[in-house]
Parts: structure tokens; sequence; C-alpha cells
């Protein structure tokens, strides 16, 4: 993204507000809930964070580059520093958007980056840390996707947001069409096969949908667009996005890694390596 254009998506950012969504999808304002403060800038290695997820045994992060870069995943600390790497050589990265985990053994890595909604096969990658060669691979691909690519109006075949509950993974769109700004919320089986997905739920969000987590308790989910966190309420232990609670406004640019580090507060990285504290207050 040239300088000028990076101007414009910043500016665009920090004007946003949770005005539409607060009306139209019955969110609060967070603002006087949370407290957005910086807490470190990542190592150089990670020169386009995309993806986050918290390793509370050892208090640190596992993150990745964006389409393109090295198959390899980075733990860092909380100020960013680097602690390690974990080379996957018999991966790749065509475009690794999302990043989860499902306890300390298990971790999923989404290849499922799709601009342009041409993609035919998505990918996810299920690894165990101490046996990266050893990976299960989970195919899918939108069920009611039939053009490829779709067309502008109807391209909500895209995500970069992956959570993982005990035996499910779950991915929100980010949604690129225009004017319908409905994201959807998907399921699949944690376990290599290879899925047909057809969405579960929907919400109104005005921003696209760079990343998504849930609590350890599984009782809140959160959502992250560009400048905005949304809070949803898990009440039936069933995801689902039917209790919205808080619009948390954070206009710290590109933002699109997001962790859960306990029930209640989280972490977010951006695109030019800054790492977010989101505590609740």
């Amino acid at each position: 993204m040239n300088s000028f254009l990076l101007f414009l998506f910043s500016l665009k950012v920090a004007l946003c507000t949770c005005h539409t969504e607060n009306k139209r999808s019955g969110f609060r304002s967070g603002r006087s809930h949370y407290k957005v403060s910086r807490i470190g800038r990542l190592a150089a290695v990670v020169n386009e964070s995309s993806g986050l997820t918290y390793r509370a045994g050892r208090n640190t992060f596992w993150t990745h580059n964006d389409s393109g870069g090295r198959p390899t995943l980075y733990e860092v600390a909380r100020n960013g520093s680097l602690v390690d790497s974990l080379p996957l050589p018999k991966l790749k990265n065509r475009d690794w958007e999302a990043l989860a985990n499902q306890d300390s053994t298990v971790l999923f890595i989404g290849d499922i980056g799709n601009n342009s909604n041409a993609r035919r096969q998505l990918e996810i990658y299920r690894i165990d840390p101490t046996h990266p060669n050893d990976f299960q691979q989970i195919t899918f691909h939108y069920a009611n996707q039939k053009t490829f690519p779709a067309s502008k109006d109807t391209r909500n075949f895209d995500s970069e947001a992956l959570f993982a509950t005990k035996d499910s993974l779950f991915l929100v769109s980010k949604n690129r069409s225009e004017p319908q700004r409905f994201v959807n919320l998907y399921r699949l089986p944690a376990q290599a096969g290879d899925y047909a997905l057809l969405p579960l739920d929907s919400v109104f969000l005005k921003t696209m949908v760079t990343d998504a987590a849930l609590s350890p308790d599984g009782r809140t989910l959160a959502v992250l667009t560009y400048g905005k966190i949304f809070l949803f309420e898990q009440q039936t232990g069933r995801i689902n996005f039917q209790h919205p609670t808080r619009c948390l406004r954070v206009p710290r640019g590109q933002t699109e890694g997001l962790t859960f580090v306990n029930n209640t507060d989280l972490v977010m990285t951006n695109e030019r390596g800054k790492m977010y504290s989101i505590r609740k207050k």
C-alpha cells in the first residue's frame, strides 16, 4: 500500500465510530469499560503480523506473516521481542491470515485468505509444535458460492478470522460485498477432512473482519475489524452472534491479530508491528 493510500486508510480508521452497529445490531459502547495501551513492537522478522494466539504456559504469543511470507511461526514475548521461531518447510504460505490454538499441543494455521473470492479450495493446517512436520490438512469450500470470483455485490467468501473450541473450528467472513455488510459465521470439525460450509449465523458489521478470538471460558467472542472490536456473550455453549454486548473503538491502523490472554483481556497486533493490550477496567 503506497503512502497516500495508507494515509487515507489510516484516516478512515481513525474516524470510524460504533454508531451504525450500535443502532442496527444492538451493541453498546465499550469505551468506558476497557483501556487500550501499547505494550510493545514485534521483532523485525515479523514484518506483517496477520495471525496471533496466546501461549498461556509460557506467557508468550505465536504469530506469523501474511501472504507470501516464509512458512514460519514466530514466538514473541509480551513486548514483541523474538523468543523462538518454528519453520514449517513442508507447508506453503499462500495466504496465511489466521492462527488459533485448541490447547497447549495443537495449533491451527488458516491459509484462508481469499480477497478476490476466486479460490475454490481453502486450507487449515493442524500441527503439533513439538512435531511440526507431522501435520493434518483440513480443506473446505463455501457451499453457496456459485461463481469464481464472486460478483462484487456477493463477495462474502473470504475470511481472516479463525478460532477453535474443543472439537470445532469457526470462521468469520471478512465481507467485501457492497452494499450489504452482513458477516457470516461458519463451523467445521477440527480434524482432517474436506468440508462444504454453510453459514450458521450472521450479523451486520460495517467494517471488514480481520480476526476473532474466544475467551478461555467460552463466554465471550471478540471480533476484530479495522478500527473496532465487537464483543458477543455466549450464553448457551453454542457459538453464535445472538447476544451482542460491546463495540470498542481501537483506531490503531491495520489491526489483524487478536487473542485473549485471560477471560476478559486481549492483546492485538497490527501489520506495522505494534502490540496493544485491551484490558477490562
